[in-house]
């Protein structure tokens, strides 16, 4: 489960006798995406060891990676981190507490070593942190979250050039690579080899190519994610979904006592009835998360060692 990867691969490796170890996840990062980086860090690093992990539902970056840097499942943060578990229907970001997180369950685990933690959110941040690794080299942990491969499936929805150049699976992932070659990213991954960094490379999530519109019916506070929907009045279609209508024993927080959770299965989409042929018609054939899939729930690891 992803809330157990930072215990169960990460902490094992932070050892301040040894070259630093860098944590980089990224976010949305589908298993075909990672086979196809696979070779390419591959002139730079040898894989120590890989394998595949289960995200929490909802598969979505509010839920997952909070669960990641924070060890625990939802309900749990929400518990134990008082206010910094925000609603969907807050204000304010969803994901602003991580640094935190990675610090408290530092402590918890007994790994009292110098750290940073960095969020790449912009091309000028990436090269930022690309040119500043020497900074870097006397912790024990830096952990780096780049948010690339997640816009670039949000972006696939919103933007026209974007849906015609990723058309399909294939595309999508011959898109991944193109960007990865010619990014930051790549010229960090290549900066920790050339400096004897190790390096954890996961993700939080995957995604998938949505085909098959599903109607769902709720109120005005029902969440927009169009995988999962919770709310107190949802009205779903039975074999489209599976539904958690006691959230406390799947560990997620309820606004209320009525709060249920329902999750889109395979490649379905949820639509509200309401200008239902627009909806359908738009959002067709986008990369969606939040659901249950195997592309969105069976998400890769690998811990690198430079050549």
């Amino acid at each position: 489960m992803s809330h157990q990867l930072f215990k169960a691969k990460v902490a094992p490796l932070i050892d301040e006798k040894q070259p630093p170890l860098f944590m980089i996840l990224i976010d949305n990062l589908r298993l075909d995406q990672w086979r196809l980086l696979e070779p390419i860090l591959g002139e730079f690093y040898r894989i120590e060891e890989q394998g595949l992990f289960y995200s929490i539902l909802p598969t979505a970056t509010q839920y997952a990676r909070n669960a990641i840097f924070a060890g625990m499942m939802p309900s749990e943060i929400e518990k134990r981190h008082p206010g910094k578990w925000i609603s969907e229907d807050e204000e304010g970001s969803k994901n602003a507490h991580e640094d935190e997180f990675v610090s408290a369950q530092l402590q918890r685990l007994g790994k009292n070593v110098k750290h940073s933690y960095h969020k790449i959110l912009t091309l000028a941040a990436g090269k930022k942190l690309a040119d500043g690794l020497d900074n870097l080299m006397s912790n024990a942990l830096n952990v780096i979250v780049y948010n690339f491969v997640d816009m670039l499936s949000h972006a696939r929805t919103e933007m026209e050039v974007i849906r015609e150049l990723a058309a399909d699976d294939a595309a999508y992932r011959s898109l991944t690579r193109s960007w990865f070659e010619h990014s930051p990213l790549f010229d960090i991954f290549k900066g920790i080899a050339e400096r004897g960094g190790r390096v954890v490379i996961a993700t939080d999530h995957g995604t998938i190519r949505v085909n098959e519109p599903s109607k769902i019916v709720g109120d005005r506070n029902t969440n927009s994610n169009l995988r999962y929907k919770h709310g107190k009045n949802l009205s779903y279609e039975e074999r489209d979904v599976l539904v958690v209508k006691d959230p406390a024993k799947a560990f997620l927080p309820k606004n209320n006592v009525s709060t249920v959770y329902a999750f889109a299965k395979g490649d379905r989409f949820f639509v509200y009835p309401n200008n239902y042929n627009h909806f359908v018609t738009y959002f067709m054939h986008t990369f969606q998360h939040g659901g249950i899939s195997l592309e969105e729930m069976l998400v890769p690891w690998a811990v690198l060692k430079p050549r």
